[in-house]
Formats: C-alpha cells, structure tokens, sequence
C-alpha cells in the first residue's frame, strides 16, 4: 500500500468521527466572517470553506497583486473554482500535511547553538524579509512583518544563532480561530525558510515543533501545512514529527513565481544553479534559450537574430585573452601589480630550497597552482617546511606550475563585476563545524556536508581530502575526536562554496575604495563579468589586497543581488526594463 494511502485509511480507521466533522466543515460558512482572507505579507491565504459563491472565490484569487503569491485553501470543489479562470489558475501540485495537537509530543531535546522565539524588533522583521529573498520565496516588506509582530491572527518566530544574534531560520502561524472563528478549531503554518549557511542541524524541525507547541497551548485542534510533493527531505520530517497527509487541495495564480508549477518539466531545470539563474532570467523577459550542453552548464540565449553562447556567467562576450589573464593567477598578479592595486608578494616554485627561504621570510605562506579553480589544490597558512613540501606536490596535481604566496590575514572578500561596475559583494567563510558533545569530527564533517548539499542543489561539500586532515591537525585535532559542545572548529582555510564554504551577502557595506578597485582590476584584466577575490581586514575600510580573479563567478551564489539581472542587461541591453513615466 502506498503511503498516501496507508495515511488515507489510518485517518478513516481511527478519526472517522473528527475527519467527518472535518469534511462537513469544509462545506459550510462559519459564521459571523464569510469571504474570508488574511494576508500574511508573502500573500493572501483565501479560506475557500468560507466562501458560498465558487465563482467570487475565482475572482478574488484573481485579484491577486504584483509581487504577491496568493494561495486558496480548503476548496470543497477545486476543480469547479477553476473552471471559472482556466487561463489564470491552477492547481497547486502540494500536498497538505496536517499534525493533530492532541496527539503531540514535545521533544526533551533541547536546540543547540542557537534559540527560537517570537519576532520582537524591527531588526528581526528586517533579516526575515533578507532571508525569504537569499532562499528565493516571496519576502513580506519588513513593515508589514512589524506591523503584525503583535497580531492576534499572524505569528512570525525566528531562529537566533545564540553567538552573534543573526537570523538563521523564520517561519509564519496562522490561527484560524482568530482569522474567521474556524468551526475546525484549527491553524496553519507557512513559509518555513532556514538560511543555507546555518552551522546547526535541526532548525528547520525547532521551528515546527514552537509553531505547533504554540497553538496547542492555545487549545488548537490540528496544525496544517503545504509541501511541494517531490520535497522529499521535507516530507520525512513532517511525518516524523507525525504529520498525515490529508485531501485538501489548493488554487494558485499563473505568474511568474510560480511558473515552474504549473508549465511543466523544462530544460533549465537540468541545469546547475549557476546556468539556470541565468537562463530562468532571460526566459521572464522573452529571450529564448537552448540548452547545449547541461552538465557543463553551456546553453545559448537568442534575440531578435542575436545569439551568445554562456557557460555560466561566462559569454562570448569575454574574450579569450581576457579568460587566460584570469586563469593564470600569476598573469593576473603582474598585471594589477602593474597599474598600483595592492597584491600579496609572490613568487614561483622553482626549487624546494627557494621555496623554504621565501616561507622562513614570511612565516606563513599561500601554497596554489597557477591554473584551477574551486580552491583545488590550494593550502592556505602553511607553516613549516614539511607542510609546505606536502603542500607543494598537492598543488601539482592540478597544474604543473605553482607558486608561493604572502599569507595575508583577513577576511575573504568576493566583489562581483558586471559591465565594469560593482553589483554584489560578499564575505566568505570556510567550512566549521560546531561541536555538539556527542559527535566526533569526522561524523560533524558528515552532517554539515549534508545540510550543505541540500541547500546548494549538490554544490557545496566539505572534501575528507588532506587539506581537510591538516587544518584539522593544525586546529589539535583528530577525525576520531569528539569536539565539545558549543566549539567552532574550522576544517578548510580556503572559503570556497564548493569545499563546504559559506558567503555573507555584504554589498551595502562596501568601502568605496574597495569598489575603486574592483573595477580598476576589471578594467585592467580587460573583462566584461569577473569575481575578484580580496582579503581585507574590515569590509568597511579601505585596506586590502587582490589575490585572484574568477572568469566564471557563481551568480546564483549572491542572490538577493540582481547579479543574473544585470548579467542579462549586459548581453542583451534591449530588454532593460524601462520606466514609464507618469
């Protein structure tokens, strides 16, 4: 028996009466509130028992406004609602998970390394509305979240990381009883959002289980939720907190939101992140698209007789003398050392014994091959000669040719230029790990790598390589240790997405010195798209040094920044949108 339907017959068998109430309900008008909606910032939630006339509920579905993504719910004939705007709405292909209160345990454990409550400052409304926009939903504007902080109907909590206060998670409550005096007794939770770079495991489950302690504190009867039906990773949580699935189904608007709902299958979506971000925005302004190549992230955009060529953000539009001074790391140092930007000193290995004299002059040393990318074959902070032996033959393995870099201490720094201008910036962060007291590192390295797959779609892992082994020895460590509850270990000394890195959107802190030199370094590289890398002790000031230059920077790893939108006005600068005047 499937599980659909092992959950179907376990709720007729044992809450026959409460599921024949349940459906009664969905068929009458509860009185006094009729026509009922409650918007909750990201959209409005349209209560369809509330409604007698199917044909004003299509209409008020349809009413939905710009920006918005309006959800109907609880339809007792969707497909007659429909019938009313065929053209303009569709059914929602997610199930509705229900959690009855009564039979609901709490959890004796306690969330570690970070707490979850209810929003209480401006401050908190702001980093939701941030995180709703990097995990690409529909951000409620920060005023509406303060506005309704204290709200009888709408409930926002957050998830705080207890060692520096960021928000790490959020997600909405909707009491029922107070939006329309539900017959049902019921509540709803909606926009579960967790920040992909978060170091602890089980905020997304913390964060259910406050919702549904919450409204069973209040007497609530059940606990609903909608899922995407191929999000598996979600599904097993929801069931192991002892969600079932129930028959309620729902209508959404045709928009560009949600598009991929409701058009089918396309051939962005066998795309990496950082292609499709790119070829999703070119679809929304009518430009065509071909997939050429989906595995190496090739694809073509055409218009109006124009067709370019991409991999990722990387276009014919970049030449190749342009691509080689980047792909040379030493080319790219001689040359920005040439016009006055800051590099560190550098030096090529040409003998073992040269490389242990220029280590014994710097202390610490960046060991790198001259070609590659995604930090391969890169030691960072190497500091005796055997280290930098072992380093040296890594760096080999990637290219014949390696050099030796000053170690500069800092913060990792990624500036995306566009067109020669600065559109995002962004700190990153090496892979951690933050001890629990009950798993060794190995077993930390393991989880992390998880929960980073996840997020990234499969970009983002910590390799159990010997850069891994050496950083976590240098740190007084073993694979097989336990690390203590609360302790931040760092694992990689390279901050690459795709070696388990994090990036910390910083854009609108960005010193006006480290813009100045970001273009000066594009402009001397002679490259229309480029991530330039800096360490800098403090984004807000003016120090600095630029150790690379990337010709294919990940796009998709800047958003809520337009860097796709401004990556498209470059290539195809027709279809700005314009503002019409008023």
């Amino acid at each position: 028996m499937a599980i659909k339907d092992r959950i179907h017959h376990r709720l007729a068998r044992k809450h026959a009466p409460t599921l024949t109430n349940w459906r009664q309900g969905l068929h009458e008008r509860h009185a006094p509130a009729t026509d009922k909606v409650v918007d909750c910032g990201w959209g409005r939630l349209i209560f369809g028992q509330t409604f007698s006339d199917l044909a004003q509920l299509a209409r008020t579905l349809q009413e939905e406004r710009p920006g918005r993504r309006d959800v109907a719910l609880y339809l007792r004939d969707p497909h007659v609602v429909l019938s009313f705007a065929p053209q303009d709405l569709f059914l929602d292909p997610s199930h509705t998970f229900r959690l009855w209160l009564e039979r609901y345990h709490s959890s004796h454990r306690r969330p570690k390394g970070f707490v979850v409550r209810l929003l209480n400052s401006r401050h908190d409304a702001e980093a939701i509305h941030r995180l709703y926009c990097a995990r690409k939903m529909v951000p409620p504007p920060p005023e509406f979240i303060w506005e309704h902080h204290a709200s009888k109907i709408l409930h926002f909590w957050v998830a705080e990381d207890e060692q520096d206060g960021a928000i790490l998670g959020a997600v909405n409550g909707v009491d029922h009883v107070e939006a329309f005096g539900d017959q049902e007794n019921g509540a709803s939770l909606w926009a579960l959002a967790v920040d992909a770079q978060a170091p602890y495991p089980g905020i997304g489950e913390t964060l259910v289980r406050q919702v549904a302690e919450f409204f069973q504190a209040r007497g609530r009867s059940f606990l609903d939720l909608s899922v995407m039906h191929d999000n598996k990773q979600a599904i097993r949580l929801y069931e192991k907190l002892g969600f079932e699935r129930v028959p309620v189904f729902a209508l959404k608007n045709k928009n560009a939101f949600n598009e991929p709902l409701f058009i089918g299958k396309q051939p962005a979506a066998d795309l990496n992140p950082y292609a499709a971000i790119i070829v999703n925005e070119a679809r929304r302004r009518g430009i065509g698209t071909e997939v050429i190549d989906a595995e190496g992230g090739y694809f073509a955009l055409c218009l109006g007789g124009r067709r370019i060529v991409c991999r990722e953000s990387l276009s014919e539009l970049t030449t190749a003398v342009a691509m080689s001074r980047c792909d040379d790391k030493a080319v790219t140092h001689r040359l920005l050392n040439r016009v006055g930007l800051r590099v560190p000193e550098q030096i090529k290995v040409e003998a073992l014994d040269q490389a242990e004299a220029f280590l014994s002059k710097q202390g610490s040393v960046v060991v790198k091959p001259t070609r590659g990318e995604q930090g391969a074959g890169i030691s960072v902070d190497v500091r005796d000669a055997a280290e930098l032996e072992r380093a040296i033959k890594r760096a080999r393995r990637i290219a014949d040719t390696v050099i030796l870099e000053e170690f500069v201490s800092g913060d990792d720094l990624r500036v995306i230029v566009i067109d020669f201008e600065v559109v995002a910036a962004a700190i990153r962060k090496p892979a951690q790990v933050v001890g629990t007291g009950r798993h060794k590192v190995g077993e930390l390295i393991h989880l992390q790598s998880r929960r980073r797959r996840a997020a990234t779609g499969g970009e983002s892992s910590i390799p159990l390589d010997d850069e891994t082994e050496r950083c976590i020895t240098q740190a007084g460590y073993r694979m097989d240790d336990m690390l203590p509850y609360g302790e931040v270990l760092q694992v990689r000394k390279t901050a690459n997405l795709h070696t388990g890195g994090t990036i910390h959107d910083v854009t609108m802190k960005l010193h006006d010195d480290l813009k100045k030199a970001a273009k000066a370094a594009a402009r001397t590289l002679d490259i229309p798209v480029t991530g330039l890398d800096f360490i800098v002790p403090s984004v807000s000031g003016p120090e600095y040094v630029i150790i690379e230059a990337n010709e294919r920077p990940g796009l998709a790893n800047h958003e809520p920044q337009p860097t796709a939108e401004r990556f498209v006005d470059l290539l195809f600068p027709q279809t700005i949108p314009r503002e019409v005047p008023v």
